[in-house]
């Protein structure tokens, strides 16, 4: 699965979302406009995943998912700029970046909130390599309902190891914990490259050891939902 799709022709929507609404939603701050400014050509609302445009029913977490195509100037997009996105659309999204005859895929998950059914937890981001932009897509995956369209096409974008087994949230939650031990291992590494000390170096070689080793049992354990039957929607 490449995560880009053929949507329906009745999906379609096309159209040109105003920078100057996002920061109105999104309550941009100066810092934020200069990224949009200096980063994103056109946001573009490309179509719109609904009952009415899929035949699919909806639920109460995924009432229609919204694929926003955005223009880039350079090839760099600032995560923040997607997240002022999301925070202006109550709607999960699916993002097609675009630059210099390319196309990548990028989405969070994006779910309401426990305390709060009004605000919406946005998870870390997950995205396709770039490919040629006339690169053939696929059909959209089989599914009973918006739901579980938005599950199978946000899966598409996460690594291999994570396709399999456990609910989405679950599965969000583990990358999201491999991603953050990654970091702190190469944190750890810094570290121990600049100290000079021999004492301070035994001591910060053994926390690198424990953190990669702890890193380890994380990946295990998410290859290991590979092999778990997925129960079907």
């Amino acid at each position: 699965m490449t995560a880009f799709f053929e949507y329906p022709k009745g999906a379609a929507f096309g159209r040109l979302v105003p920078k100057s609404k996002i920061y109105e939603y999104a309550g941009a701050n100066t810092a934020l406009k200069d990224l949009f400014v200096r980063e994103v050509d056109q946001v573009i609302w490309r179509f719109k995943l609904a009952p009415e445009t899929t035949n699919l029913s909806a639920t109460s977490a995924v009432a229609e998912v919204q694929i926003f195509g955005i223009s880039l100037k350079t090839g760099k997009l600032d995560e923040a700029v997607l997240r002022a996105i999301d925070k202006a659309i109550p709607f999960p999204l699916i993002f097609e970046l675009t630059c210099r005859g390319k196309r990548m895929a990028t989405a969070a998950f994006k779910r309401p909130s426990e305390a709060d059914s009004a605000k919406w937890v946005i998870s870390e981001y997950f995205a396709t390599d770039w490919v040629p932009e006339d690169t053939p897509r696929e059909p959209l995956p089989v599914a009973l309902d918006l739901g579980a369209l938005y599950e199978r096409m946000l899966t598409a974008m996460m690594p291999a190891a994570a396709q399999g087994g456990q609910d989405i949230q679950a599965r969000v939650e583990r990358v999201e914990a491999i991603r953050a031990k990654a970091r702190e291992v190469e944190k750890i590494k810094i570290r121990l490259k600049l100290e000079k000390q021999f004492n301070r170096r035994v001591a910060i070689n053994a926390e690198l050891r424990i953190a990669k080793q702890e890193l380890a049992a994380l990946q295990g354990d998410l290859m290991g939902t590979e092999a778990q039957p997925t129960a079907a929607n």
